[in-house]
């Protein structure tokens, strides 16, 4: 079973890989929020809303967004951007650590995930950017039957990506940076994804 104790002990231990500083490509940064109680581990996903212009449009992601000249780094962005996309003040919930850089395969950007864990349940207060946040149990990331394969097009070109149905019929999957960042989490919890090995 998943605990929280072990994924903050294995974060701990975990020596965080930073993606090059590769010009052209924007900086980012979310946070991870758990919350754990007498029915197990959840983790914080919103809806972003449908907006002209942006690539994630729609989609399930975590709190954050760009890097700007006023944060100091990666960390102080994905607070930031937490703060002003949901009202929810992580300077007061528990830091654990930094996942691996993810690189984008579709779009020049680098993500850089924070771990977080909150004593209770928050609910969220949506800025316009946010359609919807939601809170999914560990135990449904794992559920097979919840995994897929599932076709995209991007600027006019169709490729495979692996997913999780976590919303059910008619609402956006989960996958790509979102995916491969959660896939690093459950891998420090001792349970990979679909061809991810789990963390001993």
């Amino acid at each position: 079973m998943m605990t929280l104790s072990r994924i903050q002990q294995n974060i701990s231990a975990n020596h965080p890989l930073p993606a090059n500083q590769e010009d052209g490509k924007t900086r980012a940064a979310v946070a991870l929020i758990l919350h754990e109680d007498n029915t197990g581990l959840q983790l914080l996903f919103l809806v972003r809303a449908e907006q002209d212009g942006d690539p994630w449009s729609g989609h399930i992601a975590f709190p954050g967004g760009k890097l700007e000249p006023v944060d100091i780094g990666p960390r102080e962005a994905a607070e930031r951007e937490t703060k002003e996309e949901t009202d929810l003040d992580l300077s007061q919930a528990d830091y654990f650590g930094r996942l691996d850089d993810v690189v984008g395969a579709t779009l020049p950007v680098v993500v850089s995930g924070f771990v977080y864990n909150v004593e209770k349940i928050l609910l969220p207060r949506l800025n316009h950017e946010i359609r919807e946040s939601h809170w999914v149990s560990v135990e449904m990331l794992l559920d097979p039957d919840r995994h897929l394969q599932h076709r995209f097009q991007f600027q006019g070109t169709d490729s495979i990506f692996p997913a999780i149905d976590i919303l059910g019929p008619g609402k956006p999957i989960l996958w790509g940076l979102t995916y491969r960042l959660v896939g690093q989490l459950l891998q420090l919890g001792g349970h990979g994804l679909p061809g991810m090995s789990p963390t001993t």
